[in-house]
């Protein structure tokens, strides 16, 4: 064969490789369209439960304010079984739940659907003698304040234990308590205090909960407080509000920020339902303003341990400007053993992903070391053995190549 023979053939060969995938992709484009009209219906129904307007809706105060906490109001807009609902009074007496409208509206009529599966309590989690409270032992990684430190050039400032929906393989459902209390400012400022007097960090991550649920004053507070640290190169935000609440990112929160570059913001989206037009729509605020948002999934047993499903959603995030930062191994937190899946099935996502999608679409899978050890990187055996200078690799189609160097 010529050239153009070999690669007309090598290209129906790649064709080929990617027809599943093809055929998956377009299957959920047209589901999404459907999640689309339930959405619009669900939400006009919540504006007429709560006699609100449109207005009302857009107001992430509004939202904050009209959290779903209880099954009796829940049941209204979720089917639930007879069980289900003796199920939630139970766990919500120790764990609570909360669901901002936004995201209760996302749900879906299938009894597994992936929104309410990490949002209402269900039965697995009266599984506890599984995991523990507090997996990363972020107790003894807490030198001042309300810091967790766990490496050289960088830290945590958890700043509250609010979230616009408690998800339920929270790794700190242990704080989540009975009240929403944000952290006291003289905590905070212990915090500051003490990355003041450690030039070696060079990296602040501000976090919770959901650190966009502080008001733009104390944002901005802690924005001027750090960027008065000479040795604070970069200020990170740990934030669900796009996922779960994106009207939170207002012009106002978008303006704070942007005065305080290099800001980043890491998200996370665990399902392709979440990626909203809403969502979308107000990300791209920030992201028109220099912000750079990246994403970190948390690998959820039923939720989203497929490999279709998973490059699916990474690529719809880059279409978005989203970059796919990690996919988090789940952690073992008492009350979640229901969710934990299989590292196999992790790096089986991420040997389909290499090949089938561009690498900006591809993030690092994590596995969180117990005990606060950090962060290690999970990937593929792509070597498959080394001999003196002579390698056997792997390529993303399974074929073996030497490589002498």
């Amino acid at each position: 064969m010529n050239a153009k023979e070999v690669s007309l053939q090598r290209a129906k060969e790649l064709e080929q490789a990617n027809a599943q995938f093809l055929f998956y992709k377009k299957e959920k484009l047209l589901q999404e369209q459907v999640e689309e009209d339930r959405y619009q219906a669900q939400k006009q129904k919540l504006l007429e439960y709560f006699q609100a307007s449109e207005h009302d809706w857009q107001d992430h105060k509004w939202q904050m304010r009209n959290r779903i906490m209880d099954v009796d109001t829940l049941q209204k807009f979720v089917p639930l079984t007879d069980k289900e609902i003796a199920d939630i009074r139970l766990l919500n007496q120790t764990n609570r739940f909360a669901i901002s409208p936004y995201y209760l509206a996302l749900i879906g009529e299938d009894e597994n659907d992936p929104i309410k599966m990490q949002s209402i309590p269900r039965d697995g989690e009266f599984i506890t003698d599984y995991g523990k409270e507090d997996p990363m032992a972020e107790e003894f990684t807490n030198p001042a304040g309300s810091i967790t430190r766990r490496y050289p050039d960088r830290l945590i400032i958890n700043v509250t234990n609010v979230c616009a929906m408690y998800c339920r393989h929270c790794q700190r459902r242990r704080l989540i308590g009975e009240n929403d209390e944000h952290t006291p400012i003289d905590v905070i400022d212990e915090s500051i205090n003490y990355i003041r007097k450690h030039e070696e960090i060079r990296d602040v991550l501000i976090t919770g909960g959901d650190a966009f649920m502080l008001s733009n004053e104390r944002i901005e507070y802690i924005l001027k407080e750090l960027r008065k640290i000479p040795h604070v190169e970069v200020i990170r935000f740990g934030t669900r509000t796009p996922v779960t609440m994106p009207m939170r990112i207002t012009d106002e929160l978008v303006a704070i920020l942007k005065k305080y570059h290099p800001i980043y913001v890491n998200t996370h989206f665990n399902h392709p339902k979440e990626i909203s037009k809403v969502s979308v729509h107000h990300m791209q605020k920030m992201i028109n303003a220099g912000i750079n948002v990246g994403n970190q999934a948390v690998l959820l047993k039923g939720i989203n341990d497929d490999k279709f499903l998973m490059t699916y959603m990474n690529q719809k995030l880059l279409k978005s400007r989203v970059r796919p930062y990690y996919i988090f191994h789940a952690k073992k937190v008492k009350g979640t053993s229901h969710f934990i899946p299989k590292i196999a099935d992790g790096l089986e996502i991420m040997s389909f992903m290499r090949g089938h999608t561009s690498g900006m679409a591809i993030p690092t899978y994590i596995f969180n070391a117990p005990g606060g050890l950090g962060k290690i990187p999970l990937l593929p055996n792509y070597i498959i053995s080394h001999v003196d200078n002579t390698y056997q690799i792997k390529t993303w189609e399974g074929k073996i190549i030497t490589y002498k160097e």
